[in-house]
């Protein structure tokens, strides 16, 4: 599997430089559908903007944000090149609607825009940011008084909501573990 990202530069499937409205969206996100059904190894879409110039928010909420949410889970979607502050703005607002989080990654700094974690999560959020992977083991080894349950509890639900992808790894026991791993 690769959690290391495919680009997917948005432009290649947009008519035009601008994204306009929802039935534009909707030819843009079955595009995208195909392209990811077609990479069915791949877990992590590193979708770049460049030389997209702009979006509205019914163009966003029809492609990367729904294609997102439709394999939350199961692939992670991350943008890349997002610079422009009015069309962040359009693709956090679409994002924050359908209560989907995207990371948006600037070299080794996340932003996440959409849904945010609850506060209770935060730390572990936190903590899975800076690593390329991470075990409950780990979590709760880091915090004093954390139950490995809870930092599981905590890892699942970061995962659930689309903050964290996971894979069933072996524990030193011989039972499964999960390892979750960052969106990036």
């Amino acid at each position: 599997m690769n959690e290391t990202g495919k680009i997917i530069k948005l432009r290649d499937f947009m008519e035009f430089p601008e994204g306009w409205g929802r039935s534009q969206g909707r030819i843009v996100y079955q595009a995208l559908i195909d392209f990811v059904e077609a990479n069915p190894g791949i877990l992590v879409f590193r979708v770049s903007l460049d030389e997209v110039t702009r979006v509205d928010y019914s163009f966003a909420s029809e492609t990367i944000v729904e294609l997102a949410r439709r394999y939350r889970a199961n692939k992670g979607f991350v943008f890349i090149d997002l610079t422009d502050k009015d069309m962040m703005e359009n693709w956090d607002a679409a994002a924050a609607r359908k209560q989907q989080p995207i990371m948006v990654w600037d070299n080794d700094e996340c932003k996440v825009i959409g849904a945010t974690p609850t506060l209770g999560n935060n730390g572990a959020f936190e903590f899975a940011l800076q690593r390329s992977s991470v075990r409950a083991t780990e979590f709760a080894a880091s915090i004093q008084g954390m139950t490995i349950a809870n930092a599981s509890m905590k890892f699942k639900q970061l995962w659930e909501q689309g903050f964290l992808l996971r894979r069933e790894d072996m524990a030193g026991s011989g039972g499964i573990e999960y390892a979750y791993f960052r969106i990036k």
